[in-house]
């Protein structure tokens, strides 16, 4: 299901420059790494992570969810550099 994600997001991606390293850590069912322009399973070191459920990783990429109202109901959580998780907005926008 994340592959299917993942190929969602690259699709999305194509023609647009994203700047950085971002990985939507999904616990058990796996992650999602952004960068290189290139969405991935693949788990690698990224310069910010969002820990966010399957389920809640795909209303958001869907807007469903606002990111701000899941950061303030507890629905993912951003470590790292927050001007990257900024970027993804305006990219996915």
């Amino acid at each position: 299901m994340l592959q299917d994600i993942a190929e969602g997001i690259q699709s999305g991606l194509n023609g647009k420059n994203f700047d950085g390293s971002l990985k939507f850590d999904c616990g058990d069912a796996g992650v999602i790494v952004l960068a290189d322009n290139q969405a991935t399973t693949q788990d690698r070191d990224t310069d910010c992570t969002i820990r966010i459920s399957q389920e809640n990783l795909t209303k958001l990429l869907t807007g469903k969810l606002n990111p701000m109202t899941g950061i303030a109901m507890g629905k993912l959580k951003i470590s790292g550099n927050m001007g990257v998780a900024m970027k993804l907005g305006q990219l996915l926008g």
